[in-house]
């Protein structure tokens, strides 16, 4: 019944509050008994004394234990953010006070943590934005955390892996134990990565400072050197096949001057004869300079996107033109078939003339003769997707230039693009060219960001299709 009206009155039974009372009142139970012990005071009127004593008691501590019992179970509320920001009426000040601190230090908590979370994600967002993987280490050689180069470049799943797990990499690992043994504040090294990687990379390795926080002592700043390897030898075998490819006819043409100018001074047959080579000479150098050039252009050029109207129909009619003697010359005809309503394109004209014009003038030099070259010109819902680099999406305009010849096998078809790249069964018939072609055709195309497709088969011979979006 005591416990009932207990629950009642707010005060919940495990919260000691009826002990309290009890203690409180022992000592004037004790002098109750006492009276009635030395016949001072009659039984009944002490077990009367003493129930006052119990109820005025009971009213006296009710209130305050009431309020703590309502302040402990606002904090308890707090604690499983299963309140908001409102606080309890109280009738006592200290319950009022204790209940403002406390609710003054959960909101102070509540804007450092949404603060700190905040920060945390910006710094991820950061780093995540960085090109160049970062790792961050513990004391141990344990990944704690990776950006998404990182991620991206070893494994999406790298975090909790120590670094001697993943690179494999004995200098790499003693460079990273010099930082985190403190014998060094910093490491740099080249170094090869094994396993998955397989990469020839650049480290970092960094200290943090002493007033740092957290379980991340060091930074791991990772660079690939694959890619600039591999530009720094293109560069270098570029280079090389330029100078080769300018020394011999220069060797032709100096030799010839030599004899010119010794023992066939006076032979007019054979100054003849070896001005025409010479001269033919000088031409195949002209035409590699101007290619080599018109590469340089091209590639100075990449990052502009093109903005001019170009009317594909009006470049592939000028430059079948401009070839129609050429063809004839080798018994070839040109047939032109332009499908209806082919829209005007976004593209720079002058890059779009010399990529037709290069695939039109190699239809006729490498076709049989005699035969027929036929140009399609249509328009595509999509381009095809590439391998190597990124195409514009929609709608494009597709050229196909197919000339009649023996089939390409796929080991010439992967390196056709490559500069200075001939076959052999053309450098066996002796046809002039510079292996130039099909790379500047490439560069325009990357530019627009089109795409380029060769198919070639024993019967229908080869078929080079640009396509070039209508819309970048």
């Amino acid at each position: 019944m005591w416990l009932k009206k207990v629950r009642q009155l707010d005060v919940e039974s495990n919260s000691g509050f009826v002990t309290r009372v009890l203690i409180l009142s022992l000592p004037s139970a004790f002098i109750f008994i006492m009276l009635v012990v030395l016949n001072l005071l009659e039984p009944y009127w002490a077990l009367l004394s003493y129930a006052l004593t119990v109820i005025f008691n009971t009213i006296f501590l009710m209130p305050g234990s009431s309020e703590l019992q309502q302040v402990k179970n606002y904090i308890n509320r707090l604690a499983s953010d299963s309140v908001g920001d409102d606080c309890p009426e109280f009738s006592e000040q200290e319950a009022k006070d204790i209940a403002a601190a406390v609710n003054s230090m959960h909101k102070f908590w509540l804007y450092k943590t949404d603060a700190l979370e905040a920060q945390t994600i910006s710094d991820t967002a950061v780093l995540d934005s960085l090109p160049d993987p970062i790792l961050m280490i513990d004391r141990s050689g344990n990944i704690l955390g990776a950006n998404l180069a990182s991620r991206q470049l070893i494994d999406s799943k790298i975090t909790d892996k120590n670094v001697e797990d993943v690179f494999g990499s004995n200098n790499f690992i003693n460079a990273v134990n010099k930082v985190l043994k403190k014998e060094s504040a910093a490491e740099s090294l080249v170094f090869y990565a094994q396993g998955n990687l397989n990469k020839k990379m650049y480290a970092h390795i960094k200290q943090l400072p002493w007033f740092s926080k957290g379980r991340t002592v060091a930074v791991i700043s990772l660079y690939d050197l694959s890619k600039a390897m591999t530009v720094e030898k293109m560069q270098s075998d570029f280079v090389a096949n330029a100078s080769h490819e300018l020394r011999t006819p220069l060797s032709v043409i100096s030799g010839f001057i030599e004899t010119l100018q010794t023992s066939a001074k006076h032979d007019e047959d054979a100054r003849e004869t070896f001005l025409k080579i010479m001269a033919d000479q000088a031409e195949y150098m002209s035409q590699l300079i101007e290619n080599l050039l018109s590469l340089s252009r091209i590639e100075l050029s990449q990052d502009k996107v093109p903005n001019e109207k170009t009317d594909v129909c009006k470049i592939v009619k000028e430059v079948t033109d401009a070839l129609s003697v050429k063809a004839a010359a080798r018994n070839m005809d040109i047939d032109v078939n332009i499908e209806d309503k082919i829209p005007t394109i976004i593209a720079d004209s002058q890059q779009v003339k010399q990529l037709v014009q290069n695939l039109a003038d190699n239809a006729v030099k490498y076709g049989v003769s005699p035969s027929r070259i036929t140009i399609d010109i249509k328009q595509v819902a999509q381009i095809p997707p590439s391998k190597t680099f990124n195409v514009a999406k929609g709608k494009a305009v597709a050229i196909s230039v197919n000339n009649k010849g023996p089939k390409i096998s796929p080991e010439d078809l992967k390196r056709l693009t490559e500069r200075f790249y001939r076959m052999q069964a053309h450098k066996d018939l002796n046809i002039k060219g510079t292996g130039l072609g099909l790379s500047i055709a490439k560069q325009i195309i990357m530019r627009h960001k089109g795409n380029l497709t060769v198919s070639s088969t024993g019967y229908n011979g080869t078929t080079f299709t640009v396509y070039l979006p209508i819309k970048l």
